[in-house]
């Protein structure tokens, strides 16, 4: 549900990325007050892991669309609301940035559509209230599911609603609206599914880890070594080769872009969006998760068409591992500033 650039006005994207640099400031705070030593390498895996998740796209029966996990309930439910919408704004960072997936004018709508409803929104005011009655492999399941369900079907109205704002007349509030929100739904069924299988293993592996979180706790004294060593495993494994078998079909914002336009791109030709088509053509050196090719090539390819299935490629492989790298490596190193920024400040006090 990566949005792309043409999508929105600069208008809107101007006011969305205040509005999610201010969310990201907030929760900078608020991590700030409670973040403990132990929990930044949790944050840096567990971001590598969003990441890699975020490469397998999953088909859709009986629609031609496809979807991938958003991973904003799962890095809320195992890092606290904060400093999992701070992992989601790294991970989209990296993404926009090195991979060209989704724009940079559309940065603040992607983090907002992401991580502020799933993680301020469906976790605070659903997964909470559902995890107080008490622990167990079911409710978790279930509180799971069902925020990451809601999630991101608000995600995916936003996007109706931040397209409707910018004066994007190709795309009929009304026809979109009903595009979007059931291959959503679907899309977030598969979504939850994932995201209850995970947190329910972390939770028999190291309840402590679950249980805390929800309650606003510190880890504590708990060993997190075989949880961080579980994910980074699973990150090689993600991004290195199970990222082959993505479908090529289009995503759910991009099948509904067509089944809504009877086009999957929207052309805009503004100087705000040249200008950061222009940035981030530099900046990726990955893009599409794949090597650059030149342009010819690119299209002798594409009208070749017949692409094998599982895409064996070392293009996908090295964009998923040197992707979860640097996302690791941004959301812990997020972490550790916030955590010496807490120590400077309680040492200055004292």
């Amino acid at each position: 549900m990566h949005m792309a650039d043409t999508l929105i006005s600069p208008a809107v994207g101007g006011i969305m990325w205040a509005a999610s640099v201010g969310a990201i400031a907030y929760s900078i705070k608020k991590t700030g007050d409670d973040l403990e030593q132990k929990k930044i390498p949790i944050m840096g895996v567990m971001g590598a892991f969003v990441f890699a998740a975020q490469m397998i796209n999953f088909s859709i029966p009986m629609t031609g669309s496809s979807g991938h996990i958003g991973g904003g309930m799962l890095l809320s439910i195992l890092l606290g609301p904060y400093a999992g919408f701070l992992t989601m704004a790294s991970i989209l960072a990296i993404q926009a940035l090195f991979f060209a997936d989704g724009g940079l004018l559309a940065f603040g709508c992607n983090v907002f559509n992401m991580g502020f409803y799933t993680c301020f929104v469906a976790y605070q005011l659903i997964y909470r209230r559902i995890i107080h009655r008490g622990f167990s492999a079911g409710r978790i399941f279930t509180a799971s599911m069902l925020t990451a369900v809601i999630g991101l079907q608000l995600g995916s109205f936003s996007v109706v609603l931040q397209t409707l704002f910018s004066g994007k007349t190709e795309l009929p509030f009304a026809a979109f609206t009903l595009m979007m929100q059931p291959i959503h739904l679907a899309i977030g069924i598969v979504e939850g599914l994932i995201t209850s299988a995970v947190v329910v293993f972390i939770w028999k592996a190291r309840p402590e880890i679950v249980e805390r979180s929800a309650q606003g706790e510190p880890i504590g004294n708990v060993s997190v070594k075989r949880v961080v060593a579980a994910l980074a495993a699973a990150v090689v494994i993600t991004g290195g080769m199970l990222s082959w078998f993505a479908s090529s079909y289009p995503d759910g914002l991009e099948w509904s872009v067509f089944n809504t336009n009877g086009n999957s791109e929207i052309e805009s030709s503004g100087e705000v969006h040249t200008t950061m088509s222009d940035i981030q053509s530099k900046t990726a050196f990955l893009p599409d998760y794949g090597f650059k090719v030149p342009e010819e090539e690119a299209q002798q390819g594409a009208e070749g068409g017949g692409e094998r299935w599982p895409s064996v490629n070392a293009g996908t492989s090295v964009s998923g591992l040197v992707g979860g790298v640097m996302t690791l490596a941004l959301a812990a190193l997020s972490g550790l500033a916030i955590a010496l920024i807490k120590r400077g400040k309680k040492a200055g006090a004292a």
